[in-house]
């Protein structure tokens, strides 16, 4: 139950000293809560412990970076200066810079090139099967080569003999099926 009543307290309230104290009273008056707060050393639940420490923690923090302190004194100035209303906050939904970009860390440099350098050994090694098997690099599909063959009648065919000695591939499988095929004509297939 004190959780709340320890939120809303202000840095100097947290921390137990006034807010003209130096910055050696502020250390030990640290020292001194964070023994009675420190989840350790306290009677209070765990979760209530760690919560009421870190906040003490935040609280010294804040109070013993001179810059830091001078900016939250003007801010307590101006709000006890000025009636209470709510803050009006410029995002209007919860994303707090989701989406921003950012550089790129090392290891996603790192993960990017290893990416890029198997996506290149990947296309030598196929290039290079292509090449070694004295295959064409640059092929249409066959569907295309029919598609362009029905509607363009007036483009010569070319006769499938002709072809069998070109295509390596081919040459090879109808050798083979030739091979097997009976000498009076008739099918195996």
């Amino acid at each position: 139950m004190s959780q709340p009543l320890q939120i809303s307290l202000s840095h100097y309230e947290r921390l137990g000293v006034s807010s003209s104290a130096d910055a050696e009273t502020l250390r030990q008056a640290f020292r001194r809560r964070s023994k009675d707060l420190h989840p350790d050393t306290t009677m209070l639940p765990a979760e209530e412990a760690a919560i009421q420490f870190q906040l003490l923690r935040e609280s010294y923090e804040l109070l013993a970076d001179p810059e830091r302190r001078r900016v939250y004194d003007e801010q307590r100035t101006s709000a006890s200066a000025r009636p209470s209303q709510p803050t009006q906050r410029n995002d209007r939904d919860g994303w707090h810079g989701i989406g921003q970009r950012r550089p790129l860390s090392g290891g996603e440099w790192f993960s990017l090139l290893l990416l890029l350098l198997a996506l290149l050994i990947s296309l030598v090694f196929g290039l290079g099967v292509a090449f070694i098997q004295g295959r064409e690099w640059q092929v249409s599909p066959g569907w295309l080569d029919l598609e362009q063959t029905q509607s363009a009648p007036s483009v010569p065919r070319r006769d499938d003999s002709s072809a069998i000695g070109s295509d390596p591939f081919k040459s090879a499988f109808f050798a083979r099926v030739g091979a097997l095929a009976p000498a009076d004509g008739g099918s195996t297939l």
